[in-house]
């Protein structure tokens, strides 16, 4: 009983946070050197890869979602240099 309890109070306490989220509005992206304060908010998605590049990624053993995640990540700063 206790259990469904605090489950059902970490559940309101997500909603809370999440409806506070969505009133602040999108968060700023921060500084490179805040990244060992600052702790990114990370969304789940759904992303159709061709099975070439996902088996290169995975070619590498664990952490290949994080691998995907910094050449997007790079990629996306590249991009904002050049414009």
């Amino acid at each position: 009983m206790k259990t469904k309890r605090k489950r059902a109070k970490k559940k309101g306490r997500i909603a809370r946070l999440l409806a506070s989220n969505d009133e602040r509005g999108p968060l700023v992206e921060p500084r490179p050197e805040w990244r060992t304060y600052y702790k990114v908010r990370k969304t789940s998605v759904t992303l159709r890869l061709d099975a070439d590049v996902l088996a290169w990624f995975k070619e590498g053993g664990r952490g290949y979602q994080t691998r995907i995640n910094r050449t997007l990540r790079k990629a996306m700063t590249e991009g904002k240099k050049a414009d």
